[in-house]
């Protein structure tokens, strides 16, 4: 113990009374350096944070795109299917098969296709072709579907539709 005392009171010895000028610019010094190493680390920190949000939305996108290019041949597809209605033939079953595949592809993807007959006319989601006088209906309400829509939370395409009006 009595050893423990002595190193002690040498250390005590060897630091001076009143820091220096130099140790206290020393420490003012280490402490800027600790600032800029902080806000260093916050920048990389953000930089990661945006570059994975950019990432995400740049998958989204060309999730979409690529998405978007199927679309005409699932509405061949479909004309196809229209022009054979109720045919058996195993060609007619093969393409209607077809046609599914790629419908459930689409919705995987998150872009499932929409029945809008009946629904009200949402610009956001439809795309108006024609009215039609219909005192059945409430005005404002999707009549017919000429063209699907597809997409939930990101339409990847609007609905083109019939909707119906009043007479004036």
């Amino acid at each position: 113990m009595d050893g423990d005392r002595r190193a002690e009171e040498q250390v005590a010895d060897l630091q001076p009374a009143e820091e220096s000028s130099e140790l206290r610019e020393s420490r003012a010094e280490l402490a800027a350096m600790e600032d800029r190493w902080r806000r260093v680390l916050a920048d990389l920190d953000n930089f990661r944070k945006r570059t994975a949000r950019e990432l995400q939305r740049q998958r989204e996108d060309e999730r979409a795109r690529v998405a978007a290019e199927w679309l005409p041949v699932l509405d061949n597809l479909e004309l196809a299917l229209e022009h054979a209605k109720g045919d058996s033939d195993p060609v007619v079953q093969g393409i209607r098969a077809v046609r599914d595949q790629a419908l459930s592809v689409l919705e995987r993807l998150g872009f499932p296709r929409r029945d809008d007959a009946g629904q009200p006319f949402d610009p956001a989601r439809h795309e108006a072709v024609s009215t039609v006088v219909d005192e059945n209906t409430p005005p404002g309400t999707v009549l017919h579907v000429v063209r699907p829509g597809y997409g939930d939370e990101h339409t990847l395409r609007p609905a083109a539709v019939v909707v119906s009006t009043r007479s004036h």
